[in-house]
């Protein structure tokens, strides 16, 4: 009752300069922090608790195993280049994980969540197609613990994740209180959000893949795409600092920011489809095909959820989501 009674009363604030009772945060007991409010930890039961260490240890030991095997294959003389660029990409994709987890967890942030299983299920699909075109020879223990490894944490992680996808999410309430438009606001916020993060995690194993598909990369092409690596972050960085800050000169520059790093991929493809197949690499031309298709589709899932937000930007989610006012 005490938090629906200033919505029923219709007696006006005390105090001129206060805001009204239906504009004034409703996440006291949320955690303020530069990347949204969280719940804190005394928060979570312990089945989410128990679920949440044993995500976070699962993948810091497959990290561990990822690094072992980069480590390995880059001092050996490796008869199959295809599994360190598939190693390459999963480390990537174990860190972004961790990051996924944890914002999904502690901010109830279904988009995350979602993403995070999108996430583990690529991971999985490419150990299964590494491990199955790998020659007998070099199929190696520790290539073999990994893609056990992998297999069966991530059915658990995909069938956990999908439970606490399902759960009731009351962070939209916390958050924008009871109208339906700061709800709306705050859904799209963690929207683009996540795809910010996403499109760079596609962005850099874009990179890997063109970067080690064989002599369609000269010389010069392989440090324009190791700067794009460096422009891939500082475009995400400027993505997320805009949607946080509500900054809508930031939207158009970070959406003038995607254009040469689009126009770029573009021209790459085409070169990767004129030189298609020399040196038979057929796996890694196709991942990097099949990877500028997904690019452009977060992109423009991107777009269409940035500029729908920015309509919106001014309006008071911002001082709801940071206000660290305890009243």
């Amino acid at each position: 009752m005490e938090e629906i009674r200033p919505l029923l009363s219709n007696q006006p604030w005390e105090g001129s300069d206060l805001p009204s009772p239906n504009l004034r945060p409703r996440h006291q007991e949320l955690i303020p922090t530069p990347c949204g409010p969280i719940k804190p930890w005394s928060e979570l039961s312990c089945l989410v608790k128990l679920y949440f260490c044993f995500t976070i240890a699962s993948l810091l030991a497959l990290l561990a195993l990822t690094l072992t095997n980069i480590y390995r294959q880059s001092m050996a003389t490796y008869s199959y280049e295809d599994d360190f660029t598939v190693s390459l990409i999963q480390l990537v994709g174990i860190l972004f994980c961790i990051y996924y987890i944890t914002r999904g967890i502690l901010q109830e942030n279904r988009q995350e969540l979602i993403v995070f299983v999108l996430s583990v299920l690529v991971v999985m699909m490419r150990s299964v197609v590494n491990f199955m075109v790998l020659p007998l020879q070099d199929r190696k223990d520790l290539l073999l613990v990994r893609f056990v490894c992998i297999l069966c944490v991530g059915v658990v992680h995909v069938l956990c994740a999908n439970l606490l996808i399902q759960r009731p999410n009351m962070m939209a309430f916390r958050v924008g209180g009871a109208l339906e438009s700061f709800q709306e606001q705050y859904f799209l916020i963690n929207l683009c959000f996540s795809m910010v993060t996403f499109d760079l995690q596609a962005q850099l194993c874009l990179c890997i893949l063109i970067m080690t598909s064989g002599t369609t990369m000269s010389f010069t092409n392989s440090i324009i795409l190791g700067f794009g690596v460096v422009w891939a972050c500082l475009t995400a960085a400027m993505g997320a600092i805009a949607v946080l800050k509500e900054a809508k000169q930031l939207v158009w520059v970070f959406v003038l920011l995607n254009v040469p790093e689009v126009a770029y991929f573009v021209y790459l493809m085409y070169r990767i489809s004129v030189h298609w197949g020399q040196d038979k690499t057929y796996t890694l031309e196709a991942a990097a095909m099949t990877g500028a298709g997904i690019s452009v589709l977060i992109k423009g899932v991107l777009f269409w959820s940035l500029f729908r937000l920015a309509r919106s930007f001014g309006q008071g989610l911002r001082e709801r989501m940071f206000s660290s006012d305890k009243q």
